[in-house]
């Protein structure tokens, strides 16, 4: 069927594991083991892990694939030493996203590219179109989750947290390689043996955690190294952690996800969330949508913020649920709302920059239900009940550095 959904080498070890799976782009994926809280807090206090191989991982490589992915991507791939990444954007001639990525140099003429799930086949096409356009440099462009890409294939699974380094390390033998891993900076990448398995590990990930590693390995060894992870890091309080955790992790970050604060209904675009940083509209070379991006940085009108709700136990807002000012009046949207580590609501907006809203302003969240309610009559009866905000605090764009 086509709208059969995929399912990770991981599947089986998920369901093992007790957890619950759900559909998310296309794929059939763990979207909690245990609870939220506790796997939010394994996080922030020791470690999770997280499968993320339903994300494509591509391969760009070739003395023109720098020059190809200047030309697809807003980052300035020229300056990306070997052994370093950047997060970048990739716009259509409109200046609309087509998706945000991961741009790996693993080698001088190499690159891993890492897409959005949801987004593998339409980014796939538009890179297809992008290097079949009259002038573009061309070069070798592979899918490393397919098979035809033989002892090339990779997968990608996330270890997250204070005690990830620890916990890695317990799994490799080779000292020069520990030592570079220990000294691998924010946003490096590697080469390495884990569990004699050959890797790629790099200290990125989707939490807001500095000791955040992503390790790209071969599909076949993905099951065998995700349960020596969870073995080894038993004592120190590693989890195995779903979507709903990996949500509420990068909320609290002020991390954007496509579809909510990008892209999506109201076309949100780097300028909007405070990204504007990871697109170089000076560098040398030109990207696809660049133009049109600047014209629309010059016209934007909304900026995204962070907000905390300030009691427990009130209505969980979701995505469309308005903003209010104190007299009432509707200045924003709500994009994604979660609880934070301290167990309050936190969450993403969309505001109108007219409404001068910073750090501190008081504002209300109006969490709408499912289902319209009646409106109360005149004379309604007595302990009826009727929607009220609940107050809410803006706070800072992102959190604080550890």
């Amino acid at each position: 069927m086509a709208d059969e959904l995929k399912r990770t080498s991981l599947y089986d070890t998920h369901k093992q594991l007790g957890a619950r799976m759900v559909p998310f782009g296309g794929w059939d994926m763990p979207v909690w083991y245990s609870s939220v809280k506790d796997e939010h807090a394994a996080v922030r206090n020791n470690a999770g892990l997280f499968d993320v191989s339903h994300m494509g991982v591509l391969d760009a490589r070739g003395p023109n694939a720098a020059a190809f992915l200047d030309l697809i991507g807003t980052n300035d791939v020229s300056k990306l030493a070997v052994g370093k990444s950047q997060y970048a954007y990739m716009l259509d001639d409109d200046g609309a996203c087509v998706d945000d990525i991961m741009i790996y140099r693993v080698e001088p003429e190499r690159y891993l590219v890492v897409v959005n799930a949801s987004n593998n086949d339409k980014d796939w096409a538009w890179l297809q179109s992008a290097m079949a356009r009259d002038g573009a440099p061309k070069c070798d462009l592979r899918d490393l989750r397919a098979p035809s890409s033989g002892d090339d294939m990779r997968v990608d699974i996330a270890l997250q947290g204070p005690d990830a380094q620890k916990i890695l390390i317990a799994l490799m033998n080779d000292q020069p390689e520990i030592a570079l891993m220990q000294a691998l900076p924010y946003a490096g990448i590697m080469r390495a043996k884990v569990n004699t398995f050959d890797v790629f590990i790099s200290r990125t990930g989707y939490t807001g955690e500095r000791v955040a590693y992503e390790i790209f390995v071969h599909p076949a060894q993905v099951v065998e190294l995700w349960n020596a992870i969870l073995a080894v890091g038993k004592a120190t309080g590693v989890k195995p952690c779903g979507l709903a955790s990996r949500d509420s992790l990068r909320t609290e970050a002020g991390l954007p996800l496509y579809g909510h604060e990008l892209a999506g209904e109201m076309k949100l675009l780097p300028y909007h969330i405070g990204f504007a940083n990871f697109v170089k509209t000076g560098k040398a070379a030109n990207f696809i949508g660049r133009t049109a991006y600047m014209d629309g940085a010059a016209k934007s009108k909304m900026t995204l913020q962070r907000f905390r709700l300030n009691d427990k136990g009130v209505r969980v807002p979701k995505g469309g649920d308005p903003i209010l000012d104190k007299k009432g009046r509707v200045i924003g949207t709500i994009t994604s709302c979660a609880a934070d580590s301290d167990g309050y609501l936190l969450g993403l907006a969309m505001i109108d920059n007219a409404a001068n809203v910073v750090e501190g302003s008081a504002v209300g969240v109006l969490a709408l239900p499912e289902r319209a309610i009646e409106p109360l009559k005149p004379f309604a009866a007595f302990g009826s009940r009727a929607l009220v905000p609940d107050g809410a605090t803006i706070i800072s764009r992102f959190p604080p550095k550890k």
